[in-house]
């Protein structure tokens, strides 16, 4: 029976066996948490998430809010593409994490520096309650 390697492990199957990414094989996770005070921000707001090096892998990301964040939809990105993490979407679960995370974002390593922000797309955030945003990264 054949076997087959996926793209981060194919090195491991050539002759000499070679080394794979640390990046996205047995790397260090690293996690980027903010907790934001949420006070009515508005569309035309921005909010400064975290600051992953280059050479990190995105991993996926959790948000979780004590309060349903109604009708604001909020993305997670970068200046310039603002749903890079996280594609524009309501939030209405209570203390419960949800899992987010693009595809492209987790396929190649960061290849600068980034100041990941939380983009709030329609209506403003909730006048109070508090929103965790955990990003998790992998460094080698």
């Amino acid at each position: 029976m054949p076997t087959f390697y996926g793209a981060y492990t194919a090195p491991r199957g050539s002759t000499p066996p070679g080394l794979v990414d640390g990046s996205v094989q047995g790397g260090h996770v690293r996690v980027h948490r903010e907790k934001i005070t949420l006070a009515g921000q508005t569309p035309a707001d921005t909010i400064v998430l975290a600051f992953p090096s280059a050479g990190e892998t995105f991993l996926c990301g959790t948000i979780t809010s004590d309060v349903s964040l109604g009708t604001s939809q909020v993305s997670i990105g970068i200046a310039g593409t603002p749903g890079k993490y996280r594609a524009s979407a309501v939030h209405t679960l209570i203390d419960t994490p949800v899992n987010f995370g693009r595809a492209a974002a987790q396929a190649t390593r960061l290849a600068a520096d980034e100041t990941v922000l939380l983009s709030i797309a329609t209506a403003a955030l909730p006048l109070a309650g508090t929103l965790i945003i955990d990003l998790y990264f992998a460094q080698s």
